[in-house]
């Protein structure tokens, strides 16, 4: 057995959860944002766009900080086997869990605004944000126990529960 201590996930499996909670997370914004345009009668979408958006935001707030305070998973978390946990392995709070949330942010942030006040139109607008999340990505190379910056700041780190319930040596191509 693996300590929680030093089961650390590898990239390939975080990035593995990350688009399966996109996935999720379509149907929840989507669903979401329906409720929204139909209790105030949106009938065009540029009708209170910016309090759609942060409606959306606060849901996702909701989404994430509910999760995390309540056993640590979202459910791509729990299908990737994945649990964040505090520093010292307790459970997360309310505080640190949305502290995590708005620093995971900087994933996308400053790509976005660097691309917004470069004016960039058409593939630029896309190519910047990807390369600030690759760069972001590249943060975990950066500690020693192979967490994303995010998680550093916020004082989280993400544990792979498939390492710490399986004898050692015994690996999948996905870990």
């Amino acid at each position: 057995m693996v300590s929680p201590s030093s089961a650390t996930p590898s990239l390939k499996r975080r990035f593995g959860s990350m688009m399966y909670e996109a996935m999720l997370l379509f149907g929840i914004l989507f669903v979401s944002g329906l409720i929204f345009s139909m209790l105030l009668q949106q009938r065009n979408a540029l009708y209170l766009r910016h309090g759609q958006q942060a409606w959306l935001f606060l849901v996702l707030t909701a989404y994430f900080v509910w999760c995390w305070s309540h056993g640590g998973q979202t459910l791509a978390m729990k299908t990737w086997r994945l649990q964040l946990v505090n520093k010292d392995d307790s459970a997360i709070t309310v505080k640190n869990a949305l502290i995590r949330y708005l620093l995971a942010w900087l994933w996308f942030l400053p790509g976005l605004v660097v691309a917004w006040a470069l004016g960039a139109h058409t593939w630029m607008l896309a190519i910047i944000p990807v390369v600030n999340f690759v760069l972001w990505s590249m943060t975990i190379y950066l500690d020693p126990q192979r967490q994303f910056l995010h998680d550093r700041l916020a004082g989280t780190k993400l544990i792979n529960m498939a390492e710490i319930a399986k004898p050692e040596g015994k690996r999948r191509w996905y870990h």
